[in-house]
């Protein structure tokens, strides 16, 4: 049987996606005016809430430490009560991780000047909390600006950029064995890509937890997952990096002297406490903020149904459209979504809103996100993914390996070649209705 013959080929029925037409001022009218207010008092009242949490949580897991012996407990065997003890600490590091990255959430929003209205306030709490957390707050602050102002742009987003078919030595695309739209392929590029890129269970499984765990400190030491064009050498940690002007030499400075502290105290209390216990009460936790960050971050801009754009398709409004509100959490049942969207301060529900008007602080971006949903819904477009956890990571990471070199609206292809999504364009003069959803290949 031809490789060509139609028999021979796997053929999937794409999902559209609204590529949107719509201006930075369409986007900003929608939302209330009032969203755009930030109150420095407000804000620290959520970084007392959270570091509040956190104390009664340090509290209590020390109260029923202590309580975990024969002479306050009676438990049927001895091996229970170590037993018992490491599933307590266990709670602890997780609940910690969770409420410790809302100061994470809440140092970033100060990267965007969301804190409050003075830019000292921002940079010095934004410094502080960063800097506990081990993030270098100015370093990331400015490259975290340009993903803003580039989101989904193959050239100039910074972070979370596809590799492309050449980058990882695919074999080359065959037009007579395959489509751009990643709609059609033979059975034979399909053995050729899966056996180039492999698609085991097992191996989605160790990559997810490698990128979870490792992903964070990768991207801000080596520039991993960070924008393809920049050289080897680029790090957040060095100043003389391309991601940095000359001009901002000393806010790296400043940066790099926050970390030096945080390993500073580190050491110093671990010289006083004792490694075990400063691994269990901050360093596992700090393990979880990074997890959380990354599993965040990358469920809000990587998945099948997003396009990305080189330079000739790309507006600020795509590329701030181009990313997903998602209930962390949200998969494990509707308490643990809750308690997702409460711990973290709404960020992964509310992302959609943030990449709008960066500048929204949290506790207005739940409005924000209802009115610049109804918007979008009016033009035929929904930004609402799956709820966020772990099974997702392992789905997106399966269902997204690849872009192709050629085209300007790009959707990622699986390890088989094939594409879920087309893009599609809102014809407003179409029909009486006002919107008519027009396909159109990449």
């Amino acid at each position: 049987m031809s490789a060509k013959s139609p028999s021979a080929r796997t053929t999937i029925e794409q999902k559209p996606f609204v590529i949107p037409d719509l201006t930075v001022k369409d986007l900003l009218s929608a939302i209330p005016a009032h969203c755009h207010k930030r109150s420095a008092f407000r804000s620290s009242l959520y970084v007392f809430m959270d570091v509040a949490i956190i104390s009664a949580i340090y509290k209590g897991t020390y109260f029923l430490d202590a309580l975990l012996t024969p002479e306050h407990i009676s438990l049927p065997n001895a091996a229970l009560y170590p037993a018992a003890r490491f599933v307590l600490w266990a709670f602890y590091t997780f609940f910690v991780g969770l409420f410790a990255t809302g100061l994470w959430v809440i140092a970033h929003e100060c990267g965007h000047q969301a804190f409050s209205e003075s830019k000292v306030v921002n940079n010095t709490v934004g410094w502080v909390l960063h800097s506990a957390l081990g993030v270098p707050y100015h370093a990331w602050r400015i490259t975290h600006g340009k993903h803003h102002a580039s989101t989904g742009h193959m050239t100039q987003d910074q972070v979370f950029v596809p590799k492309t078919r050449s980058q990882l030595g695919l074999p080359a695309f065959d037009p007579t064995k395959e489509n751009l739209a990643g709609s059609s392929v033979t059975e034979e590029v399909k053995q050729e890509l899966y056996e180039a890129l492999g698609d085991s269970p097992i191996g989605a499984i160790y990559g997810s937890l490698r990128y979870l765990v490792g992903g964070w400190p990768a991207y801000i030491i080596l520039n991993a997952s960070g924008q393809q064009r920049y050289p080897k050498g680029t790090s957040h940690f060095n100043a003389d990096s391309v991601m940095f002007r000359p001009d901002q030499r000393g806010q790296i400075f400043i940066s790099n002297v926050g970390i030096m502290l945080w390993l500073a105290a580190i050491g110093w209390s671990i010289s006083q406490w004792g490694f075990f216990e400063i691994f269990r009460v901050y360093l596992i936790p700090y393990l979880w903020v990074n997890h959380w960050l990354v599993l965040i971050t990358f469920l809000q801009h990587t998945d099948p149904i997003l396009p990305h754009y080189r330079a000739s398709e790309f507006t600020f409004p795509r590329g701030a459209l181009s990313t997903l509100d998602r209930n962390l959490l949200g998969d494990l049942g509707s308490v643990m979504g809750w308690l997702g969207a409460f711990a973290t301060h709404g960020i992964s529900e509310t992302h959609v809103a943030h990449h709008v008007s960066s500048k929204i602080p949290h506790y207005n971006a739940w409005e924000a996100s209802d009115a610049l949903r109804a918007l979008l819904a009016r033009n035929g477009i929904k930004l609402e993914g799956r709820p966020g956890g772990w099974a997702e990571v392992y789905r997106v990471y399966k269902a997204c390996k690849f872009v192709e070199d050629e085209g300007d609206i790009l959707f990622y292809k699986n390890a088989y070649g094939l594409a879920v999504t087309k893009p599609a364009f809102v014809d407003n003069t179409a029909s009486d209705s006002g919107i008519e959803i027009v396909d159109k290949d990449a």
